[in-house]
């Protein structure tokens, strides 16, 4: 008798606490500024160096480029090229979400974006190309969306 007077009376002051459950998707949460959701691209900053394609354990981007011959800025000067981004995709259906490609990249063109809900309903539509990465840039804490970040180095 004991006992279950003990747990009736657990049972009263966990009904007194009220509801823990956050009503997803009416409410959204509050997620901590540098959560992790989804991978931006500054495409500005991308000079198709591969390093993340190279260094990722999925092997979920794929880059295509090509270069450009850029002229001389001053004369007597030497033609330079430029490596030109066509193509960056980024296949979510089979990335792990463990950022190294946001750590390896030396230009800053990755960046994590708070963002989560990203949900489809075909598998297909998991693969998002550079267009559709660039979007998320707008939400990136702490960065302007429109301006090219320089490297502080």
């Amino acid at each position: 008798m004991k006992g279950l007077l003990k747990g009736l009376a657990t049972t009263a002051k966990v009904l007194a606490r009220g509801s823990h459950t956050a009503q997803y998707p009416h409410t959204e949460p509050e997620l901590p500024e540098r959560s992790r959701g989804v991978i931006a691209l500054l495409e500005e900053n991308c000079t198709s160096c591969m390093l993340c394609a190279r260094e990722c354990p999925a092997w979920c981007i794929t880059i295509d480029s090509h270069k450009e011959t850029v002229p001389a800025a001053t004369e007597g000067g030497r033609d330079r090229q430029v490596n030109v981004l066509d193509r960056f995709d980024l296949d979510y259906s089979l990335c792990m979400y463990c950022g190294i490609c946001i750590e390896v990249c030396p230009f800053d063109a990755l960046f994590w974006a708070p963002d989560f809900a990203y949900a489809e309903g075909d598998i297909r539509n998991l693969l998002h190309d550079k267009e559709r990465l660039g979007t998320w840039m707008a939400r990136v804490p702490g960065r302007d969306a429109d301006e090219p970040q320089e490297d502080e180095g």
